[in-house]
């Protein structure tokens, strides 16, 4: 049994998270279950979470905090929680910190292999490389993701509300990873020297097969085939198709004792699929769940 498969013994763990999101507020009931505490920031508070502008109950919080996990992202060129708290942060030395950072810092590498010894910040996310190494700086343990996806958030409901795009782009590649890869990497990382790693699956193909098989899941037929003019994609969408790479992650494996749960697209959206279809079903109109049977 890896680390990873083991449940967190998160005991005297007292976790500050900049920006409880969608993985970061999983890790933190990871940490929670494990037997630690966790507080953490939104941009307004709710929920428990205090206000990222109220500097005085922050830095309350950070000083009583063990470890420190940041997964808000730079907003134009500069890192918020850096600009605004890194000088706080600078003053904890010993203490344990993570970062989520994006595996878009490789940029394009024409659908080659990258790790984490890849040169970084020559794609068109500078701004997160730079990030990416300022952490690095400061002895964060920097986790590298690429498309995340899980519960609520998978190709199953796009293809669902009829969202998803099929691109005629046959040599388009990239890597993702599960939700619960991410928190089982992180936690996992609090035993881990600092540096950056890539969190990702274990075969990465293209966009297209993980449509066509949300698509197969749900018992619907897969969107049609289209360029990307056709599908009137964003300039975001549109940068992330001009991208290709396959990320690997042995260095999570080798020196964190991580091993994805969900090592492809298949495993990851089949578990997904047995929380979200039977809610997406009972979500479609009468009419249309008539056609599809």
């Amino acid at each position: 049994m890896t680390r990873s498969d083991m449940r967190a013994d998160a005991a005297g763990i007292r976790l500050f998270v900049f920006g409880l999101g969608y993985s970061s507020g999983r890790i933190a009931a990871r940490v929670v279950q494990g037997g630690g505490s966790v507080s953490g920031t939104r941009r307004v508070a709710a929920q428990g979470a205090i206000a990222f502008d109220d500097r005085p109950a922050v830095l309350d919080a950070l000083s009583r905090a063990t470890h420190l996990l940041s997964s808000v992202p730079p907003l134009g060129e500069e890192d918020p929680v850096l600009a605004a708290y890194g000088d706080a942060l600078a003053d904890r030395p010993g203490r344990w910190i993570g970062y989520l950072s994006s595996t878009g810092v490789y940029g394009d590498s024409g659908g080659a292999w990258v790790d984490e010894t890849a040169p970084i910040g020559t794609g068109r996310r500078t701004a997160r490389a730079r990030a990416d190494l300022a952490w690095q700086a400061l002895g964060a343990r920097v986790f590298r993701l690429p498309g995340i996806y899980g519960p609520g958030r998978s190709a199953l409901e796009r293809v669902a509300a009829g969202k998803a795009h099929r691109i005629d782009l046959p040599d388009q590649v990239f890597s993702r990873v599960h939700v619960d890869d991410i928190v089982s990497g992180v936690i996992a990382g609090f035993a881990g020297p600092a540096g950056a790693y890539n969190l990702s699956d274990d075969r990465p193909c293209g966009q297209n097969a993980v449509i066509e098989h949300a698509a197969t899941l749900l018992g619907l037929p897969p969107p049609p085939l289209q360029t990307m003019d056709d599908a009137g994609l964003s300039p975001m969408a549109r940068g992330f198709y001009a991208e290709n790479r396959r990320v690997a992650n042995g260095k999570a494996k080798r020196l964190l004792g991580w091993t994805p749960r969900y090592p492809d697209y298949r495993t990851g959206l089949r578990a997904c699929s047995a929380i979200t279809s039977p809610i997406i079903a009972s979500t479609q109109p009468k009419a249309a769940s008539q056609d599809q049977r």
